[in-house]
């Protein structure tokens, strides 16, 4: 799996935006590594800055200094549609009788190429094959003939999928989240204005307060002195479908999202999963760094109880929470190594067992998710030939059985191990002594959420957006695009 995008925006009372947007991006380097932009209007034109790489390779100081304008937004991309070079590198501008757009987008549409396609009949052309560039082209058409919020609105009633956008026309700053709050966005305030972002991790390093998230459907406009917003509900919908991988492994563990810490929230999974299937054993650890969370509250709700459910004796600890596995931070992510000889070798330059720890234990190793295999066959691998007796794996996350198509780059149903396994063969091919997964059940209780206002497709093979060739967990279809352009409702 590799990350999605990050979007940010900002409107401030007299000072220039470009460092605040600067020093938000940062916050969310986690959500992408592929390019990076900042868009600002100074009241007479705008700026752009956009490139390859990251953002401390994107911007230097001179960047930032011509940057100029209280008002902008940001981007830090990981492809998802479109190709991997700098024309679809984000914001994406575009400057047209009504002004100049600036547009950054998380997420995913799964009719751009309807859109695109009536689009480029009209006319219109096109310098990437993203499916950013396709909204801001049908917003910029919108916007010659409406007002911006209903400009908004017919764009929203004709894209289909997963979207949070934040959006730059001249000097107005707007966020936008697509009916069903797929992706996430929040609304912060600053000292000196407000701030939009996919994650509160950005408002807190600007030292902001978060506010509240962007509701679903819901059109947030940033008023350009910095003094407040303007809320607009555009489209609601009966359930949302709110992505549950964000909790289990995007975002930051130290942000909110749909009112809910991550960071608790992956540590109530971690307790659900001991109560669901724990296992005794001398020692719990966590895959770093992204099995820690689930691990801590593992071993916590091990302490309190028995794997039988029973309570503990007072002289009784349960399961030993140990740090067994050593990250060496300097090796990239081994879902992103080109073939599989390189993830295996990737897997042992990143992680070091200490022998100690394990050596002569039984051991319950603990992730987030299980896509091909590749890493937790190599690190049980490892733990037993470091010593291990037993190595008993368990997930905070159900079996990845599908593709994500709503902004994950998720492996296809080919790669996928559990796409065509049971939990017994996946234990199997993993050479584990024993496997188990958290259920569907489980994770929408943690989260406090009717399981119908989740996606979990990538998990049941069911989505909440009309995808071709896929089956659907609600009744949705994707939008008619004929006439409704010139007739979208009021």
């Amino acid at each position: 799996m590799t990350e999605k995008c990050g979007v940010v925006g900002v409107a401030l009372n007299g000072r220039d935006a470009a460092r605040p947007l600067y020093y938000a991006l940062y916050a969310l380097q986690h959500r992408g590594q592929e390019s990076a932009g900042i868009v600002t209007h100074d009241g007479f034109q705008q700026h752009s800055h956009v490139d390859m790489g990251l953002v401390g390779d994107v911007f230097g100081e001179g960047d930032l200094d011509v940057l100029n304008g209280s008002a902008g937004i940001g981007h830090v991309r990981y492809p998802t549609a479109g190709s991997v070079d700098s024309s679809c590198a984000q914001p994406f501008s575009v400057s047209f009788k009504s002004g100049s757009l600036g547009l950054s987008h998380n997420g995913n549409l799964v009719n751009a190429d309807e859109i695109r396609d009536e689009l480029a009949g009209a006319g219109h052309a096109f310098t990437s094959d993203g499916d950013t560039e396709v909204i801001a082209h049908d917003l910029a058409r919108n916007l010659l003939e409406e007002d911006l919020v209903r400009a908004v609105k017919r764009t929203m009633q004709r894209i289909h999928g997963s979207y949070s956008l934040t959006i730059s026309h001249d000097e107005t700053i707007m966020g936008v989240r697509d009916p069903q709050g797929n992706r996430p966005l929040c609304i912060g305030k600053l000292e000196d204005g407000y701030i939009l972002a996919s994650e509160s991790a950005a408002i807190d390093t600007l030292d902001g307060e978060l506010v509240r998230d962007v509701r679903p459907g819901e059109l947030v406009v940033l008023q350009e002195d910095g003094r407040g917003f303007d809320s607009y509900q555009l489209i609601e919908r009966e359930h949302t479908a709110h992505c549950f991988f964000e909790h289990v492994y995007f975002a930051r563990p130290d942000s909110v999202i749909d009112d809910t810490l991550v960071y608790e929230a992956r540590r109530e999974l971690g307790r659900t999963l001991w109560e669901e299937s724990g296992v005794e054993t001398d020692v719990v650890m966590p895959v770093p760094d992204s099995g820690r969370a689930f691990a801590s509250g593992y071993a916590d709700a091990a302490s309190e109880t028995s794997a039988e459910g029973e309570p503990r004796d007072e002289n009784d600890d349960g399961v030993e929470f140990a740090e067994g596995l050593m990250k060496n931070r300097y090796v990239g992510r081994t879902f992103i190594m080109p073939t599989q000889d390189e993830r295996e070798r990737a897997v042992r330059l990143k992680l070091n067992p200490i022998k100690s720890t394990v050596e002569g234990k039984t051991v319950t190793l603990i992730d987030d998710s299980i896509v091909r295999g590749t890493t937790s066959t190599q690190l049980v691998q490892l733990l037993k030939d470091c010593g291990a007796e037993e190595v008993h794996m368990r997930i905070g996350a159900p079996p990845i059985v599908a593709p994500c198509y709503m902004g994950i780059d998720m492996a296809t149903r080919e790669e996928l191990i559990a796409a065509d396994k049971d939990t017994e063969e996946v234990c199997d091919a993993i050479d584990a002594d024993s496997l188990a997964y958290l259920s569907t059940d489980g994770v929408a209780g943690v989260l406090e959420n009717d399981r119908d206002d989740l996606c979990m497709g990538c998990v049941t093979g069911e989505y909440p957006y009309d995808i071709e060739g896929e089956e659907t967990d609600r009744d949705v279809a994707r939008p008619q695009l004929e006439g409704t352009a010139l007739h979208a409702d009021d």
